[in-house]
Protein backbone atom coordinates (compact mmCIF):
# COMPACT_ATOMS: atom_id res chain seq x y z
CA UNK A 1 0.00 0.00 0.00
CA UNK A 2 2.57 2.58 0.57
CA UNK A 3 4.03 2.01 -3.02
CA UNK A 4 0.88 3.09 -4.31
CA UNK A 5 0.44 5.21 -1.77
CA UNK A 6 3.58 7.57 -3.35
CA UNK A 7 2.47 7.02 -6.81
CA UNK A 8 -1.07 8.41 -5.80
CA UNK A 9 0.91 11.13 -3.94
CA UNK A 10 3.08 12.22 -6.34
CA UNK A 11 1.16 12.47 -9.43
CA UNK A 12 -1.55 14.44 -7.84
CA UNK A 13 0.79 16.89 -6.65
CA UNK A 14 2.53 17.28 -9.68
CA UNK A 15 -1.36 17.25 -12.02
CA UNK A 16 -2.46 20.12 -9.69
CA UNK A 17 0.39 22.40 -9.61
CA UNK A 18 -0.88 23.55 -12.51
CA UNK A 19 -4.52 25.33 -11.02
CA UNK A 20 -2.41 28.83 -9.87
CA UNK A 21 -0.43 29.81 -12.61
CA UNK A 22 -0.45 27.82 -15.83
CA UNK A 23 -3.72 29.31 -16.74
CA UNK A 24 -2.05 33.08 -16.93
CA UNK A 25 0.56 31.67 -18.19
CA UNK A 26 -0.83 30.19 -21.19
CA UNK A 27 -2.53 33.47 -21.51
CA UNK A 28 0.81 35.33 -22.41
CA UNK A 29 1.93 32.48 -24.79
CA UNK A 30 -1.60 33.49 -27.05
CA UNK A 31 -3.79 30.71 -25.42
CA UNK A 32 -7.54 31.88 -24.64
CA UNK A 33 -9.65 29.91 -21.96
CA UNK A 34 -10.98 27.90 -24.11
CA UNK A 35 -7.49 26.39 -25.37
CA UNK A 36 -6.02 26.49 -21.80
CA UNK A 37 -8.86 23.80 -21.20
CA UNK A 38 -8.64 22.03 -23.83
CA UNK A 39 -4.86 21.35 -22.87
CA UNK A 40 -6.42 20.37 -19.15
CA UNK A 41 -8.42 18.19 -21.09
CA UNK A 42 -6.10 16.47 -23.49
CA UNK A 43 -4.78 14.53 -20.44
CA UNK A 44 -7.95 13.04 -19.85
CA UNK A 45 -8.94 12.21 -23.18
CA UNK A 46 -5.58 10.11 -23.75
CA UNK A 47 -5.86 8.96 -20.11
CA UNK A 48 -9.42 7.48 -21.38
CA UNK A 49 -8.33 5.45 -24.18
CA UNK A 50 -4.94 4.09 -22.69
CA UNK A 51 -7.17 3.06 -19.91
CA UNK A 52 -9.05 0.66 -21.50
CA UNK A 53 -5.99 -0.82 -23.27
CA UNK A 54 -3.69 -0.99 -20.93
CA UNK A 55 -6.64 -2.37 -17.99
CA UNK A 56 -7.65 -5.41 -21.06
CA UNK A 57 -4.06 -6.05 -21.48
CA UNK A 58 -3.12 -5.84 -17.25
CA UNK A 59 -2.18 -9.73 -16.95
CA UNK A 60 -0.10 -9.87 -20.31
CA UNK A 61 1.72 -6.65 -19.42
CA UNK A 62 2.33 -7.87 -15.90
CA UNK A 63 0.68 -4.94 -12.90
CA UNK A 64 4.10 -4.52 -11.08
CA UNK A 65 5.93 -3.66 -14.77
CA UNK A 66 2.72 -0.93 -15.83
CA UNK A 67 2.97 0.62 -12.80
CA UNK A 68 6.57 1.65 -12.70
CA UNK A 69 6.99 2.25 -15.77
CA UNK A 70 3.70 4.78 -15.94
CA UNK A 71 5.78 6.36 -13.01
CA UNK A 72 9.15 6.34 -14.94
CA UNK A 73 7.18 8.50 -17.93
CA UNK A 74 5.67 10.88 -15.60
CA UNK A 75 8.18 11.87 -13.84
CA UNK A 76 10.12 12.60 -17.08
CA UNK A 77 7.69 14.73 -18.68
CA UNK A 78 6.90 16.35 -15.86
CA UNK A 79 10.40 17.84 -16.06
CA UNK A 80 9.82 18.28 -19.82
CA UNK A 81 6.29 20.48 -19.12
CA UNK A 82 8.99 22.65 -17.26
CA UNK A 83 11.01 23.59 -20.56
CA UNK A 84 8.24 24.87 -22.25
CA UNK A 85 8.33 28.24 -21.57
CA UNK A 86 11.51 28.57 -23.41
CA UNK A 87 8.62 27.40 -26.53
CA UNK A 88 7.82 30.22 -29.02
CA UNK A 89 4.88 31.95 -28.39
CA UNK A 90 1.66 30.95 -30.12
CA UNK A 91 0.94 27.39 -32.00
CA UNK A 92 3.86 26.02 -31.40
CA UNK A 93 3.75 26.32 -27.38
CA UNK A 94 0.24 25.22 -27.86
CA UNK A 95 1.17 22.06 -29.83
CA UNK A 96 3.83 21.29 -27.35
CA UNK A 97 1.63 21.27 -24.74
CA UNK A 98 -0.40 19.11 -26.00
CA UNK A 99 2.28 16.97 -26.75
CA UNK A 100 3.47 16.35 -23.72
CA UNK A 101 0.20 16.33 -21.78
CA UNK A 102 -0.54 13.47 -23.69
CA UNK A 103 2.49 11.29 -23.10
CA UNK A 104 1.96 12.67 -19.29
CA UNK A 105 -1.63 10.91 -19.84
CA UNK A 106 -0.32 7.25 -21.06
CA UNK A 107 2.21 7.70 -17.99
CA UNK A 108 -0.68 8.42 -15.45
CA UNK A 109 -2.82 5.90 -16.71
CA UNK A 110 -0.59 2.75 -16.63
CA UNK A 111 0.10 3.58 -12.94
CA UNK A 112 -3.09 4.39 -11.93
CA UNK A 113 -4.90 1.56 -13.36
CA UNK A 114 -2.06 -0.68 -12.37
CA UNK A 115 -2.41 0.14 -8.89
CA UNK A 116 -5.79 0.32 -8.33
CA UNK A 117 -5.37 -3.28 -9.41
CA UNK A 118 -2.94 -3.79 -7.03
CA UNK A 119 -4.72 -2.74 -4.22
CA UNK A 120 -7.97 -4.78 -4.81
CA UNK A 121 -6.03 -7.85 -5.28
CA UNK A 122 -4.09 -7.44 -1.90
CA UNK A 123 -6.99 -6.30 0.02
CA UNK A 124 -10.05 -8.04 -1.51
CA UNK A 125 -12.40 -7.93 1.63
CA UNK A 126 -11.73 -3.76 2.68
CA UNK A 127 -11.31 -2.27 -0.99
CA UNK A 128 -13.41 0.47 -0.18
CA UNK A 129 -11.80 1.28 3.08
CA UNK A 130 -8.63 0.55 1.43
CA UNK A 131 -9.25 3.01 -1.27
CA UNK A 132 -10.63 5.41 0.95
CA UNK A 133 -7.40 5.52 2.74
CA UNK A 134 -5.42 6.22 -0.12
CA UNK A 135 -7.06 9.30 -1.05
CA UNK A 136 -5.75 10.77 1.79
CA UNK A 137 -2.37 10.65 -0.02
CA UNK A 138 -4.79 12.04 -3.42
CA UNK A 139 -5.95 14.75 -1.26
CA UNK A 140 -2.86 15.40 -0.32
CA UNK A 141 -1.35 15.71 -3.10
CA UNK A 142 -4.28 18.18 -4.58
CA UNK A 143 -3.65 20.34 -1.22
CA UNK A 144 0.48 20.79 -1.45
CA UNK A 145 0.38 20.99 -5.22
CA UNK A 146 -1.29 24.43 -5.79
CA UNK A 147 0.00 25.93 -3.06
CA UNK A 148 3.83 24.46 -3.39
CA UNK A 149 3.57 25.12 -7.05
CA UNK A 150 2.58 28.64 -6.49
CA UNK A 151 5.57 29.27 -4.17
CA UNK A 152 7.68 27.26 -6.14
CA UNK A 153 6.49 29.76 -9.35
CA UNK A 154 6.42 33.17 -7.16
CA UNK A 155 10.08 32.52 -6.35
CA UNK A 156 12.11 30.95 -8.46
CA UNK A 157 9.97 30.75 -11.60
CA UNK A 158 8.19 28.46 -14.63
CA UNK A 159 10.94 25.64 -14.25
CA UNK A 160 11.28 24.85 -10.97
CA UNK A 161 7.80 23.57 -10.08
CA UNK A 162 8.27 21.13 -12.85
CA UNK A 163 12.24 19.85 -12.68
CA UNK A 164 11.96 19.66 -8.57
CA UNK A 165 8.50 17.20 -8.65
CA UNK A 166 9.62 15.61 -12.02
CA UNK A 167 12.80 14.50 -10.09
CA UNK A 168 10.73 13.41 -6.94
CA UNK A 169 8.91 11.21 -9.00
CA UNK A 170 11.86 9.59 -10.47
CA UNK A 171 13.57 9.08 -7.40
CA UNK A 172 10.51 6.76 -6.29
CA UNK A 173 10.68 4.62 -9.35
CA UNK A 174 13.85 2.35 -7.35
CA UNK A 175 12.14 2.46 -4.43
CA UNK A 176 8.80 1.22 -6.39
CA UNK A 177 10.33 -1.23 -8.34
CA UNK A 178 12.16 -3.27 -4.58
CA UNK A 179 8.37 -2.74 -2.54
CA UNK A 180 5.77 -4.28 -5.07
CA UNK A 181 5.20 -7.80 -4.75
CA UNK A 182 4.93 -9.32 -8.71
CA UNK A 183 1.32 -10.43 -9.07
CA UNK A 184 0.68 -13.59 -11.68
CA UNK A 185 -2.54 -14.27 -13.45
CA UNK A 186 -4.36 -15.87 -16.00
CA UNK A 187 -5.89 -13.75 -18.96
CA UNK A 188 -10.02 -13.78 -18.97
CA UNK A 189 -11.81 -13.97 -21.84
CA UNK A 190 -14.06 -11.23 -19.94
CA UNK A 191 -14.61 -7.96 -21.96
CA UNK A 192 -15.05 -4.26 -21.70
CA UNK A 193 -18.32 -4.42 -23.26
CA UNK A 194 -20.02 -7.44 -21.84
CA UNK A 195 -19.01 -5.35 -18.15
CA UNK A 196 -19.88 -1.84 -18.90
CA UNK A 197 -23.51 -2.97 -20.97
CA UNK A 198 -24.90 -4.51 -17.82
CA UNK A 199 -27.20 -1.53 -16.60
CA UNK A 200 -26.16 -0.55 -13.45
CA UNK A 201 -22.78 -0.80 -14.37
CA UNK A 202 -23.44 1.97 -17.39
CA UNK A 203 -25.59 4.08 -15.09
CA UNK A 204 -22.00 3.69 -12.06
CA UNK A 205 -20.21 4.82 -14.87
CA UNK A 206 -22.75 8.06 -15.68
CA UNK A 207 -21.50 8.77 -12.17
CA UNK A 208 -17.77 8.27 -11.84
CA UNK A 209 -18.25 10.59 -15.57
CA UNK A 210 -20.30 13.41 -13.77
CA UNK A 211 -18.13 13.65 -10.48
CA UNK A 212 -14.74 13.77 -12.23
CA UNK A 213 -16.33 16.20 -15.55
CA UNK A 214 -17.34 18.54 -11.80
CA UNK A 215 -14.06 18.31 -10.28
CA UNK A 216 -12.32 19.22 -13.90
CA UNK A 217 -14.32 21.97 -14.65
CA UNK A 218 -12.29 23.76 -11.47
CA UNK A 219 -8.77 23.29 -12.91
CA UNK A 220 -8.85 25.61 -15.88
CA UNK A 221 -11.72 27.99 -14.09
CA UNK A 222 -11.48 28.55 -10.68
CA UNK A 223 -7.95 30.06 -10.52
CA UNK A 224 -8.40 32.43 -12.80
CA UNK A 225 -12.04 33.67 -11.13
CA UNK A 226 -10.43 33.43 -7.74
CA UNK A 227 -7.37 36.12 -9.43
CA UNK A 228 -9.71 38.65 -10.83
CA UNK A 229 -12.91 38.31 -8.17
CA UNK A 230 -11.27 38.47 -4.82
CA UNK A 231 -7.58 40.04 -6.16
CA UNK A 232 -5.60 36.93 -4.84
CA UNK A 233 -1.81 37.03 -5.97
CA UNK A 234 -0.69 33.93 -7.59
CA UNK A 235 0.66 32.15 -4.26
CA UNK A 236 -2.20 32.67 -2.36
CA UNK A 237 -4.83 31.28 -4.85
CA UNK A 238 -3.47 27.70 -4.33
CA UNK A 239 -4.24 28.02 -0.71
CA UNK A 240 -8.25 28.09 -1.60
CA UNK A 241 -7.82 24.84 -3.21
CA UNK A 242 -6.84 23.24 0.28
CA UNK A 243 -10.41 23.27 1.14
CA UNK A 244 -11.81 21.25 -1.64
CA UNK A 245 -8.77 18.92 -1.10
CA UNK A 246 -8.69 18.41 2.86
CA UNK A 247 -12.15 17.93 3.39
CA UNK A 248 -11.86 14.90 0.42
CA UNK A 249 -9.07 13.54 2.01
CA UNK A 250 -9.52 13.52 5.69
CA UNK A 251 -13.22 12.15 4.47
CA UNK A 252 -12.47 9.55 2.23
CA UNK A 253 -11.24 6.51 4.91
CA UNK A 254 -14.56 7.20 6.97
CA UNK A 255 -16.62 6.66 3.84
CA UNK A 256 -14.88 4.03 2.86
CA UNK A 257 -14.85 1.96 6.50
CA UNK A 258 -18.90 3.34 6.03
CA UNK A 259 -18.83 1.36 2.47
CA UNK A 260 -17.53 -1.92 3.58
CA UNK A 261 -18.92 -2.30 6.94
CA UNK A 262 -22.46 -1.47 5.69
CA UNK A 263 -22.69 -1.86 2.09
CA UNK A 264 -26.25 -1.70 1.75
CA UNK A 265 -25.25 1.82 2.25
CA UNK A 266 -23.25 2.44 -0.51
CA UNK A 267 -25.95 3.26 -3.02
CA UNK A 268 -27.58 6.05 -0.83
CA UNK A 269 -24.07 7.84 -0.39
CA UNK A 270 -23.72 7.67 -3.78
CA UNK A 271 -26.94 9.30 -4.74
CA UNK A 272 -27.04 11.72 -1.51
CA UNK A 273 -23.27 12.81 -3.17
CA UNK A 274 -24.41 13.32 -6.17
CA UNK A 275 -26.83 15.23 -5.24
CA UNK A 276 -25.04 17.68 -2.85
CA UNK A 277 -22.14 18.29 -5.33
CA UNK A 278 -25.32 19.35 -8.02
CA UNK A 279 -26.40 21.83 -5.52
CA UNK A 280 -23.02 23.16 -4.26
CA UNK A 281 -21.72 24.06 -7.87
CA UNK A 282 -24.87 26.06 -8.46
CA UNK A 283 -23.70 28.12 -5.23
CA UNK A 284 -19.66 28.11 -6.20
CA UNK A 285 -20.45 31.27 -8.17
CA UNK A 286 -23.23 31.44 -6.99
CA UNK A 287 -25.30 30.92 -9.99
CA UNK A 288 -26.43 34.98 -11.39
CA UNK A 289 -30.10 34.01 -10.47
CA UNK A 290 -29.81 33.86 -6.82
CA UNK A 291 -28.52 37.52 -6.59
CA UNK A 292 -26.08 36.55 -4.13
CA UNK A 293 -22.74 38.46 -4.10
CA UNK A 294 -19.63 36.06 -4.31
CA UNK A 295 -17.67 36.55 -1.01
CA UNK A 296 -14.46 34.37 -0.20
CA UNK A 297 -15.19 32.96 2.98
CA UNK A 298 -18.30 31.60 1.16
CA UNK A 299 -16.63 30.01 -2.00
CA UNK A 300 -14.07 27.92 0.35
CA UNK A 301 -17.13 26.66 2.45
CA UNK A 302 -18.54 25.69 -0.58
CA UNK A 303 -15.36 24.18 -1.55
CA UNK A 304 -15.09 21.86 1.52
CA UNK A 305 -18.72 20.59 0.92
CA UNK A 306 -17.62 19.59 -2.69
CA UNK A 307 -14.90 17.60 -1.13
CA UNK A 308 -17.13 16.17 1.09
CA UNK A 309 -19.84 14.94 -1.17
CA UNK A 310 -17.48 14.19 -4.05
CA UNK A 311 -16.00 11.52 -1.52
CA UNK A 312 -19.49 10.41 -0.50
CA UNK A 313 -20.27 9.70 -4.99
CA UNK A 314 -16.84 8.26 -5.61
CA UNK A 315 -15.42 6.02 -2.87
CA UNK A 316 -18.53 3.27 -2.93
CA UNK A 317 -18.01 3.13 -6.89
CA UNK A 318 -15.58 0.51 -7.51
CA UNK A 319 -16.61 -1.81 -4.71
CA UNK A 320 -20.51 -1.78 -6.22
CA UNK A 321 -18.90 -2.47 -10.18
CA UNK A 322 -16.91 -4.98 -8.86
CA UNK A 323 -20.21 -6.65 -7.04
CA UNK A 324 -22.49 -6.17 -9.88
CA UNK A 325 -19.71 -8.00 -12.13
CA UNK A 326 -19.71 -11.31 -9.47
CA UNK A 327 -23.32 -11.25 -9.36
CA UNK A 328 -23.41 -11.36 -13.35
CA UNK A 329 -21.03 -14.57 -13.69
CA UNK A 330 -17.83 -12.73 -14.04
CA UNK A 331 -14.32 -14.87 -12.32
CA UNK A 332 -12.29 -13.55 -9.76
CA UNK A 333 -9.04 -12.68 -9.97
CA UNK A 334 -6.30 -10.38 -11.41
CA UNK A 335 -7.97 -10.32 -14.94
CA UNK A 336 -11.54 -8.89 -13.76
CA UNK A 337 -9.60 -6.18 -11.12
CA UNK A 338 -8.08 -5.06 -14.82
CA UNK A 339 -10.99 -4.38 -16.40
CA UNK A 340 -12.92 -2.92 -13.30
CA UNK A 341 -9.84 -0.37 -12.76
CA UNK A 342 -9.02 0.27 -16.39
CA UNK A 343 -13.36 1.33 -16.93
CA UNK A 344 -12.89 3.45 -13.75
CA UNK A 345 -10.02 5.02 -14.80
CA UNK A 346 -11.34 6.09 -18.23
CA UNK A 347 -14.98 7.06 -17.25
CA UNK A 348 -12.77 9.37 -14.68
CA UNK A 349 -10.72 10.59 -17.40
CA UNK A 350 -13.81 11.31 -19.81
CA UNK A 351 -15.22 13.44 -17.47
CA UNK A 352 -11.78 14.94 -16.61
CA UNK A 353 -12.03 15.91 -20.37
CA UNK A 354 -15.29 17.11 -20.87
CA UNK A 355 -15.29 19.09 -17.44
CA UNK A 356 -12.30 21.76 -18.44
CA UNK A 357 -13.34 21.46 -22.32
CA UNK A 358 -16.89 22.51 -21.87
CA UNK A 359 -15.61 24.19 -18.64
CA UNK A 360 -13.33 26.39 -20.76
CA UNK A 361 -16.08 27.37 -23.31
CA UNK A 362 -18.73 27.87 -21.09
CA UNK A 363 -16.49 30.37 -18.90
CA UNK A 364 -15.47 32.21 -21.90
CA UNK A 365 -18.98 32.32 -23.45
CA UNK A 366 -21.35 32.91 -20.20
CA UNK A 367 -19.08 33.67 -17.26
CA UNK A 368 -17.40 31.86 -13.86
CA UNK A 369 -21.06 31.83 -12.61
CA UNK A 370 -23.23 30.62 -14.89
CA UNK A 371 -20.30 27.96 -16.40
CA UNK A 372 -20.52 26.09 -12.82
CA UNK A 373 -23.82 26.45 -12.32
CA UNK A 374 -24.43 24.57 -15.58
CA UNK A 375 -21.54 22.32 -14.82
CA UNK A 376 -23.54 21.32 -11.68
CA UNK A 377 -26.07 19.54 -13.94
CA UNK A 378 -24.08 16.68 -15.11
CA UNK A 379 -23.88 15.69 -11.34
CA UNK A 380 -27.36 15.99 -10.72
CA UNK A 381 -28.52 13.97 -13.57
CA UNK A 382 -26.58 10.76 -12.33
CA UNK A 383 -27.92 11.09 -8.66
CA UNK A 384 -31.35 11.25 -10.32
CA UNK A 385 -30.70 8.42 -12.62
CA UNK A 386 -28.65 6.21 -10.34
CA UNK A 387 -31.35 6.78 -7.39
CA UNK A 388 -34.66 5.90 -9.82
CA UNK A 389 -32.18 2.98 -10.58
CA UNK A 390 -31.74 1.57 -6.97
CA UNK A 391 -35.42 2.41 -6.31
CA UNK A 392 -36.50 0.30 -9.06
CA UNK A 393 -34.24 -2.12 -8.62
CA UNK A 394 -35.61 -2.57 -4.91
CA UNK A 395 -39.56 -2.83 -6.01
CA UNK A 396 -38.60 -5.21 -8.41
CA UNK A 397 -36.65 -7.53 -5.63
CA UNK A 398 -39.35 -6.62 -2.75
CA UNK A 399 -42.24 -7.96 -5.92
CA UNK A 400 -40.35 -10.71 -7.03
CA UNK A 401 -39.88 -11.91 -2.94
CA UNK A 402 -43.75 -11.24 -2.15
CA UNK A 403 -44.27 -14.42 -5.19
CA UNK A 404 -42.10 -16.17 -4.22
CA UNK A 405 -43.85 -16.13 -0.70
CA UNK A 406 -47.93 -15.55 -1.07
CA UNK A 407 -49.42 -14.39 1.38
CA UNK A 408 -51.34 -17.17 3.44
CA UNK A 409 -55.04 -16.57 3.83
CA UNK A 410 -56.98 -17.22 6.79
CA UNK A 411 -59.05 -20.46 5.76
CA UNK A 412 -55.24 -22.01 4.65
CA UNK A 413 -53.72 -20.74 8.26
CA UNK A 414 -56.86 -22.59 9.74
CA UNK A 415 -56.68 -25.78 8.11
CA UNK A 416 -52.51 -25.67 8.60
CA UNK A 417 -53.12 -24.97 12.45
CA UNK A 418 -55.71 -28.21 12.93
CA UNK A 419 -53.06 -30.29 10.76
CA UNK A 420 -50.48 -29.46 13.34
CA UNK A 421 -52.51 -30.61 16.44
Amino acid sequence: MVATASINFSSMICYSILGPFFPAEAEKKGASNTIVGLIFGCFALVNFSTSLILGNYLTQIGAKFMFVAGMFVSGCVTILFGILDKVPNGPMFIGFCFLVRAMDAIGFAAAMTASFSILAKAFPNNIATVMGSLEIFTGLGLVLGPPVGGFLYQSFGYEVPFITLGCVVLVLVPVNMCMLPKYDSTPSKESFWKLILLPKVLLLCLTIFSLSACLGFLDPTMSLFILKKFKLPAGYVGLVFLGLALSYSLSSPLLGLISDKLPHLRKWLMVSGSLITALCFFMLGPAPVLHIESQLWMFVLVLVLIGFSLGMSAIPVFPEILQCAYENGFEEGLSLLGLVSGLFSAMWSLGAFMGPTLGGFLNDKLGFEWASAIQGGWALLSGLAIGIFYIAEATRRSSSSSLQNPPVDNEERTHLLASET
